[in-house]
């Protein structure tokens, strides 16, 4: 779910609740006002009863004639004057019992039975006491309830389907500038990295993002132009020194001194051999940053391949025990293929084994493939001489080599080359080692195609 309509839901359920308390405050507040007023007017019955039945007075022939005159009938009104000391007494309907201990501790009684309201009071008169009680319905409150109550549930619909509208075009009108920083952003490339985005005037968060964005590609430039700067001047001054070796050997060929003909050669071919591979492995390096469209893309069993770098790999290093492990494959053989660049893909993991086999002195070398759902994964595990851990998080910088490898040659290449392959894959590598018992190097690739 996009943010525009997370924004647009959380907006239309904020409002929802607010509408529900506000419509429950209105219809409870409502309800007991339209009840009260018509307690009162029972009430007022009770008392007006009450004069009439129980006390003797002159005055009570006239209170009768006004309460008939100007004082309304309810519709169902009923009077009930009820003996108290008889606890069988009975109106219309059974009351509960709290109704009348109300009426025994003196205080004014209510009780309603849907639209059937009582009101009930005890009067003394003389020694004996009574209990004179009101009932009557009230169609007209309960009628202005309910209308009221549709009102309120179809004003609540009303309201969350306005609020739904207003969110969605009130999320869109806010994220539409983060939609054209990201529209912006996507046609940016490695081969268009002068490009910038739009800075609107202001501080808002906008303008901010779109500032450090525009800070990012200025650092990313900086450091591409850096990259195949240092690359090309790299090739090009390796490329002189070996032909002037390449030219001493032609010369020293011609001289008379067999055994220090020999001992030049041979130095001259060691170096030579050694700046060639820099070259090499520079030109890798530098070859392992394109854009991927314009390389063959290829499907491949992963676990073919395998066995190709381990061939590779003993090649190079014929004494070296290089176990495959394939108890971890999955029943479903198309997890194992990959679309992939097979040469770079290959060169990563021949340089990932290589190094395994080189700093365990030739120990076993356990390489383990495993599928998901999702993702590919190779885990080269050695038993050599592990990384120190303050050298582990530079250990892919190029030309950076562990503070114990000392004694082993090599030119801090090859680690950086396989990130860079992996990662044009849109893969990564996790590393785990501990100095004197090995090193783990886990390669993740996803399983879909990036081309």
């Amino acid at each position: 779910m996009d943010i525009a309509k997370k924004i647009t839901l959380l907006f239309a359920i904020l409002s929802a609740v607010i509408i529900s308390l506000l419509s429950g405050f209105v219809w409870y507040f409502s309800n007991e006002f339209a009840f009260e007023d018509f307690y009162k007017r029972l009430e007022a019955r009770v008392n007006i009863a009450a004069q009439i039945k129980l006390y003797e007075d002159d005055n009570n022939s006239v209170v009768a004639q006004m309460r008939n005159q100007y004082l309304e009938r309810l519709p169902s009104e009923q009077e009930f004057i009820l003996d108290a000391s008889q606890t069988e007494n009975k109106v219309d309907r059974e009351l509960p019992k709290s109704f009348y201990d109300k009426i025994n501790t003196g205080s004014m009684a209510r009780y309603r039975v849907e639209n059937h309201f009582y009101a009930g009071k005890f009067f003394r008169n003389g020694p004996k006491g009574y209990i004179v009680i009101v009932s009557a319905n009230d169609p007209f409150g309960f009628r202005e309830l309910r209308d009221l109550q549709k009102i309120l549930i179809i004003g609540f619909f009303l309201s969350v389907f306005l609020s739904f509208v207003v969110g969605w075009r009130f999320s869109n009108y806010m994220l539409m500038p983060l939609r054209n920083v990201i529209k912006s952003v996507k046609k940016i490339k490695a081969e268009n990295l002068h490009m910038r985005l739009d800075v609107k005037k202001g501080t808002d968060e906008m303008s901010q993002l779109a500032q450090t964005f525009n800070n990012m590609l200025n650092r990313l430039e900086t450091a591409f132009e850096t990259q195949n700067n240092f690359i090309s001047n790299a090739s090009h001054e390796l490329r002189t020194p070996l032909t002037i070796i390449s030219g001493e050997v032609e010369l020293a060929l011609k001289n008379g001194d067999a055994q220090k003909q020999h001992l030049a050669l041979a130095k001259i071919k060691d170096e030579a051999e050694r700046l060639e591979h820099i070259l090499t492995s520079l030109l890798g390096l530098a070859q392992s940053g394109f854009n991927g469209k314009n390389q063959p893309w290829e499907l491949v069993r992963m676990d073919e391949l395998l066995w190709e770098i381990k061939a590779s790999v003993n090649q190079v290093h014929p004494e070296s025990k290089i176990e495959i492990d394939f108890s971890k494959l999955p029943d479903d053989d198309e997890l194992l293929s990959l679309k992939i660049n097979k040469n770079l893909i290959k060169l990563a993991l021949t340089n990932i084994v290589s190094n395994a086999c080189k700093y365990s002195n030739d120990k076993l070398v356990n390489i383990a493939i495993e599928a998901s759902a999702n993702s590919l994964s190779i885990a080269v595990t050695d038993q050599g001489i592990g990384i120190p851990q303050t050298d582990i998080q530079h250990i892919f910088e190029p030309f950076y080599r562990a503070s114990n490898t000392n004694s082993f040659k090599g030119y801090g290449i090859g680690l950086p080359l396989s990130l860079n392959i992996i990662r044009l894959h849109r893969g990564s590598i996790a590393i785990k080692s501990q100095e004197g018992i090995g090193t783990e190097i886990k390669v993740l690739l996803p399983l879909t195609s990036i081309y």
